[in-house]
């Protein structure tokens, strides 16, 4: 009898190893798409591109903003010395909203739509700055 205890004993143990091994298995299938969802989620966008005059010189100094039209929030940066600006860290499930003001002039509003599968931009704003 007590080499039937001793089998009844090992079968459960094998029994129990082949249940916790399967509930493993269910877990990392549960779990990595659940990460690779999470990866794609983190993907970020970068918005960049020039601020040009009617002439399409770049514009020193021109002022860009970019307002997430989810949160409202603004975000500014200063052209650099050849009209250039880059924003990068952007959410890819917010729409935004870009445009550029110099001496005392706008450009248009440019949008960038949230079921925009890119996560890189170059976009080119105009400011008709009356020169």
């Amino acid at each position: 009898m007590t080499s039937l205890t001793h089998s009844v004993g090992l079968v459960a143990r094998i029994a129990r190893s082949i249940v916790l091994l399967s509930t493993f298995a269910l877990i990392a299938q549960v779990a990595l798409p659940a990460r690779l969802l999470m990866a794609e989620q983190q993907v970020q966008r970068v918005v960049q591109g020039k601020v040009v005059d009617s002439d399409g010189a770049g514009i020193k100094g021109a002022t860009v903003y970019l307002k997430d039209n989810h949160t409202l929030a603004v975000k500014s940066y200063v052209a650099n010395d050849d009209g250039e600006y880059r924003f990068g860290q952007l959410a890819q499930s917010a729409d935004y909203q870009m445009w550029a003001e110099a001496n005392g002039k706008k450009s248009g509003v440019k949008s960038i739509s949230s079921f925009d599968t890119r996560n890189e931009f170059n976009i080119t704003l105009k400011v008709d700055t009356g020169k």
